[in-house]
C-alpha cells in the first residue's frame, strides 16, 4: 500500500468519517449561530492516532454548506493528504502550530462579532467575573495583545501558540478568538457560550451603567462546576446534530 493510499484509507475509516461529520456539524452550527465570517476562519480536529495529521474545513466554502465530504486531511506542514478541496494558507499557520505546540485536539478560530469587539478594547478580553456564562471561563483565558498582521508564515502561528500558555481560550488583539478543547463537543459548547458571554458584556457596557462583577472565588467555583460535568455540552452537540 502506498503512502497516499494509506492516508486515503485512514480518511475513509469509520472513526475518521465520524470525526469529519462532527467537524462539518460544528461548522454548520457556527454559521447557524452567526459565528462565521464569509469563507474565512477555520475549525480543525486532530486525528487521535498521534500522527500529527488533522482535519480542516476547506478553502472557499461557506460554513453553512460544509458536509463531511468537504473536509480535508492535512499534515503538520500543510500538505493536503486527502480530500477534494484546497487548503487556505493562514489556516495552516495558526492551526498547525497550536496542534503541535499546545497539544490541543480541537482548535476553533473565529472572528465572531462580540468576542472580536472585546479584542478591540484596551482590556482585550472578556471579564470572567461578570455573567454566569463568563464565569465558566475564569482562569481559562489568555490574551495576545500584539497584532502581527495576517498569519502568512509559520512564525506568526507559533507566536500565537506560545501566547496560549495552556489556556483553552485566547483573545487575539484586534483580530478574533481561538477556542481549544479535547473534544469537539466541548470546544463548540465553549465557543457558543463564549460569544454569549461577550455579547452580555458588550450590551451591559452599552447601558453606560457601572458593571457589577462577582468575587473571583465565586467565578472560580462556577468554572469548576461547569468543567466538572460536561454532559450538557454533549447533549447540546447532539441537539445540533438533529436540528442543523
Amino acid at each position: 500500500m502506498t503512502t497516499a493510499t494509506a492516508h486515503q484509507a485512514d480518511f475513509d475509516s469509520a472513526e475518521v468519517l465520524r470525526l469529519r461529520a462532527d467537524l462539518a456539524l460544528a461548522l454548520r452550527a457556527a454559521a447557524h449561530h452567526g459565528l462565521s465570517e464569509g469563507v474565512c476562519n477555520h475549525f480543525s480536529l486532530e486525528l487521535p492516532d498521534g500522527s500529527g495529521r488533522f482535519l480542516l474545513n476547506p478553502r472557499g466554502l461557506q460554513w453553512s454548506e460544509v458536509r463531511e465530504d468537504d473536509i480535508v486531511m492535512v499534515d503538520g506542514s500543510g500538505k493536503r493528504l486527502a480530500g477534494r478541496h484546497a487548503v487556505e494558507p493562514t489556516a495552516m499557520f495558526i492551526h498547525a502550530a497550536i496542534h503541535r505546540m499546545c497539544k490541543q485536539a480541537c482548535v476553533l478560530h473565529t472572528h465572531m462579532p462580540y468576542a472580536t469587539a472585546l479584542t478591540l478594547t484596551v482590556d482585550r478580553c472578556l471579564d470572567t467575573t461578570l455573567s454566569q456564562n463568563a464565569m465558566r471561563f475564569h482562569g481559562r483565558v489568555a490574551v495576545d495583545d500584539h497584532y502581527g498582521g495576517l498569519a502568512l508564515d509559520a512564525s506568526e502561528g507559533e507566536r500565537i501558540a506560545r501566547t496560549t500558555q495552556g489556556a483553552d481560550v485566547v483573545f487575539l488583539g484586534n483580530h478574533g478568538v481561538v477556542v481549544c478543547g479535547e473534544r469537539i463537543a466541548y470546544a463548540y459548547d465553549d465557543l457558543y457560550y463564549l460569544e454569549r458571554a461577550c455579547m452580555a458584556q458588550v450590551l451591559a457596557g452599552s447601558t453606560g451603567r457601572p458593571l457589577a462583577p462577582v468575587d473571583g472565588s465565586i467565578a472560580e467555583q462556577v468554572c469548576a462546576q461547569t468543567l466538572g460535568e460536561r454532559l450538557q455540552s454533549e447533549l447540546f452537540f447532539e441537539a445540533l446534530r438533529r436540528t442543523v
